[in-house]
């Protein structure tokens, strides 16, 4: 695909059938599409990507949250070596207080000033092969990574939106009818 992204894992939960039914394999798209069914409750970030790891393989992953609506430019994080890197935001108003830092060296802190984790990221899967099935959220194995110093943080200035609620989906519509 033009983005550098050819294979998909979705992990599917609340209305996963139909998801499934809409993007079929991905030929369409021009990607190959393989599903990851957590059934229900959903296992949360953490727990979705130890559920997806034999589908993920042993090389560090794009993450991209569904929920989010942006026009980032993913070829940035997988046409250069993947080394685990959180892309951050602007605090939007939803976050005003956000989520991480940044330190000189680039990479992601627990101190101020703090952006938003975008939901966009590249992974280590060695994180997640080290941790039991089952509901989990991502933040801890985020601090575990930042107090070992092993993720980069990039600042991402362009359109994005956390589609987090009703009015946010609208606002999402119309950013894309008007692109």
């Amino acid at each position: 695909a033009a983005s550098g992204i050819d294979e998909l894992v979705i992990n599917l939960s609340y209305r996963g059938a139909e998801i499934r039914k809409r993007l079929g394999d991905g030929s369409r798209y021009g990607v190959s599409i393989a599903y990851s069914e957590e059934g229900e409750p959903p296992l949360e970030t953490g727990g979705g990507i130890v559920h997806a790891l034999a589908q993920l393989g042993r090389e560090p992953f794009l993450l991209v949250n569904s929920d989010v609506y942006t026009d980032f430019d993913f070829r940035v994080l997988v046409d250069r070596p993947r080394v685990p890197t959180l892309v951050l935001v602007p605090n939007p108003t939803h976050n005003a207080r956000g989520d991480f830092g940044l330190d000189a060296a680039g990479l992601v802190s627990a101190a101020p000033p703090l952006s938003t984790y975008a939901g966009i990221a590249i992974f280590d899967p060695k994180w997640f092969a080290v941790l039991a099935p089952g509901r989990r959220p991502l933040k801890p194995v985020l601090d575990g990574a930042i107090a070992r110093r092993e993720l980069k943080g990039l600042k991402f200035l362009g359109a994005w939106l956390d589609v987090g609620t009703p009015e946010r989906l609208e606002e999402a519509r119309a950013l894309a009818a008007g692109s």
